[in-house]
């Protein structure tokens, strides 16, 4: 097989199409699987498996697409799961890319349990692959830092615990 012709994989856990808790507006929401970082008190222990969920297919982002095309949804999240561990961003970045031409004015949140400058941003840091760039390209907004269940607070907005952070990219 060449190697153009071999398609990453990623399987997903759910798609919600009209989610209001990841992110400012009405959103659909990918939620990914496969996550080191096992968070203690995590709300989604389940995508942790990089086999849990169904396959991320063409179908798959051709019904996010759909989704996406009412004036109401002000964009797609993207969350898990991790979207920054290696396997799952040689999937999301082209697709994000997609995303964006096709939707330029909506917008594209990301959730990490990275910390952006440590582990994300540049080329020394550890979640830093050929395809970072392409996805921090097209996001947005990145909400980063592991859930820490002793900061945890109900009362913050789009975050689970203080320690993280709402990183407006553009």
């Amino acid at each position: 097989m060449i190697a153009a012709e071999v398609r990453a994989k990623m399987n997903y856990a759910a798609i919600k199409k009209t989610d209001i808790a990841d992110g400012e507006g009405v959103r659909v929401s990918l939620f990914v699987s496969g996550c080191r970082n096992h968070c203690k008190g995590c709300f989604n222990k389940d995508t942790w498996d990089f086999a849990f969920g169904k396959p991320f297919t063409a179908d798959t982002e051709n019904e996010i697409i759909e989704a996406l095309k009412p004036e109401y949804i002000a964009g797609l999240t993207v969350l898990g799961g991790e979207p920054f561990e290696e396997e799952n961003q040689a999937v999301i970045a082209p697709f994000l890319t997609r995303i964006k031409e096709l939707f330029p004015q909506k917008n594209i949140w990301c959730y990490t349990g990275y910390v952006y400058e440590r582990d994300i941003l540049g080329a020394d840091g550890r979640k830093h692959t050929e395809h970072t760039a392409e996805m921090l390209k097209n996001i947005d907004v990145l909400v980063d830092g592991p859930f820490i269940e002793e900061q945890k607070d109900l009362m913050l907005e789009f975050r689970g615990s203080r320690n993280q952070r709402i990183l407006r990219l553009k």
